[in-house]
């Protein structure tokens, strides 16, 4: 059984469905290749769906696909209306001193992770120089963009395999840090490798070739009642026939453990908040795709749901607020302290705290190395 999106379904979104090479594949399909609903003018598009029911009713236990589509299944082409697309933003344009006070995603973890982190990204703005785990991130994310750029039917593992190496070519002209990573051409070699093997993975989660999302690494901004800004970037959107929209994030880390999939999931209701603000439409799937692990989390989330995480980023914001008035930033050890980049500057760790800077803006944390490849304002 096919959902609207084309996939074959363990069961409804809230759940686990693990692949690995060789086992069943979760087929995809989406809605549009236009970017954006705004505007109001409707246009004719193209999008590529199997024919298939809804989601099932039972929730199942997490168990591994293995009665899913084969790679490369046939599809049906159907015509769908959209809107056009919108005009095209990016984050170095975003203004939070003459807008008022602005919240990200991660700047939102920061804080409920440390507030001590927060002040360090958002306040001192301390460089983070990439890693060989961020600058893969990175990569793979540039090369899942690139593929959906060619033809359908060209979207293959060998083809996605020939992005790597001019996207990382591109990506080291443009941000110098990256390409100093690697000195020795050999340890590039290797950690390329590392990348390659990241990206078959993904070939086992969904067929690109039955996808054409509605956009890709866009980016998504509102404002609550209160005036606090929402903003972010989103890998990609898929919207079916009817409508219905989900939201894919790649991930090429660790699948958290369940007792932590509250917590993974928080940047998905975020921006299923904001595109409820945006468009008055609760997204049907929120779609976390760890392809190194060959998992991918689902969860559906209702008005409830959405509406909780509004209250929680306006309690969070208020904190953080409170904290910029005191000037207190109180650090929250953990183990996450062990990958922190700034422990020398944390008194739990014997470092001394720069001065305060002058105030800025709300949320302008240092320049990151994610590179974002397109953006399109819904």
């Amino acid at each position: 059984m096919t959902n609207q999106y084309g996939e074959m379904m363990t069961g409804i979104p809230n759940g686990r469905a693990t692949t690995s090479p060789g086992s069943g594949r979760l087929g995809g399909a989406c809605g549009s290749r236009c970017s954006g609903w705004s505007g109001g003018v409707l246009a004719t598009y193209r999008c590529y769906v199997p024919s298939g029911d809804f989601w099932p009713a039972a929730r199942p236990a997490f168990r591994r696909n293995d009665s899913a589509l084969p790679y490369g299944a046939v599809v049906e082409e159907i015509l769908a209306v959209a809107a056009p697309e919108a005009e095209g933003a990016s984050e170095a344009e975003d203004t939070p001193e003459a807008r008022g006070p602005s919240l990200s995603p991660s700047r939102a973890a920061d804080f409920m992770t440390c507030p001590l982190l927060y002040r360090f990204r958002v306040i001192d703005r301390l460089p983070e120089p990439p890693t060989e785990a961020t600058a893969r991130g990175t990569l793979v994310h540039a090369a899942l963009e690139r593929l959906f750029d060619l033809p359908a039917a060209s979207r293959t593992p060998e083809a996605a395999r020939d992005l790597l190496s001019p996207e990382w070519d591109r990506l080291a002209a443009e941000e110098p840090a990256l390409a100093a990573l690697f000195p020795d051409p050999a340890e590039r070699t290797v950690w390329l490798r590392s990348a390659t093997a990241i990206l078959d993975a993904y070939f086992t989660l969904e067929d690109p070739r039955r996808l054409e999302p509605a956009s890709r690494e866009c980016y998504v901004e509102t404002a609550l009642p209160s005036g606090l800004r929402l903003r972010g970037y989103i890998d990609r959107l898929d919207v079916a026939p009817g409508g219905e929209i989900r939201i894919v994030d790649y991930k090429t880390g660790k699948a958290p453990r369940e007792a932590y999939e509250a917590s993974a999931l928080f940047q998905m209701k975020f921006y299923a908040l904001v595109i409820w603000r945006l468009r008055g439409v609760v997204p049907r799937v929120l779609q976390l795709m760890y392809l190194a692990e060959g998992q991918v989390l689902r969860y559906s989330p209702d008005e409830a749901d959405l509406r909780a995480t509004e209250r929680k980023l306006e309690a969070l914001w208020s904190a953080i607020s409170r904290a910029r008035e005191a000037g207190d930033w109180r650090p929250r050890p953990s183990r996450l302290c062990d990958w922190c980049n700034h422990k020398a500057f944390c008194p739990e760790f014997g470092g001394t705290l720069p001065p305060l800077p002058v105030p800025g803006p709300a949320d302008a944390p240092a320049p990151a190395y994610r590179v974002v490849v397109a953006t399109t304002r819904l």
